[in-house]
């Protein structure tokens, strides 16, 4: 039995997913959420006193992941081709390499947690990984049609 399917390119799909619901789980779940990640004190207090914008920004990083997920599931051929799927797929990689290689770098004075800081740069860098190992196995799948 065989599928169509790119398996690295699905993984890489449930992990944005992953990482989308997770954000979501952190505005549901408020403050004690949002300290349990990492967040920054500031953030958790704003949160605690029912500001808007820890929720608002909470949720446009979960739609921007979701939004990651879909490029994932087209390149995997789960559903249908997406516009700019190569060059988009090109700039989510960077993103989560970059984000897992100069983490630690750009957060560090932040107000994060250093357990925030270099749990979450692995976790990206490891995406990152699996974003390129099936960007590279699709690549040729993805070229633009002439």
């Amino acid at each position: 039995m065989s599928n169509d399917y790119n398996t690295t390119m699905l993984l890489a799909a449930a992990l944005s997913l992953l990482a989308s619901l997770m954000h979501v789980g952190v505005i549901l779940m408020g403050p004690s959420w949002y300290r349990l990640f990492g967040a920054g004190e500031r953030f958790v207090r704003a949160a605690q006193a029912g500001q808007w914008y820890p929720s608002l920004i909470t949720a446009a990083i979960a739609l921007v992941l979701a939004g990651w997920a879909s490029y994932a599931l087209s390149a995997a051929g789960l559903i249908d081709r997406l516009p700019l799927l190569r060059p988009v797929l090109c700039i989510i990689t960077l993103i989560y390499l970059l984000r897992g290689v100069l983490g630690p770098f750009a957060l560090a004075g932040t107000g994060r947690s250093g357990r925030f800081i270099v749990v979450s740069s692995v976790i990206c860098l490891l995406y990152g990984i699996v974003h390129l190992v099936g960007l590279v196995q699709v690549w040729q799948l993805l070229a633009p049609a002439s």
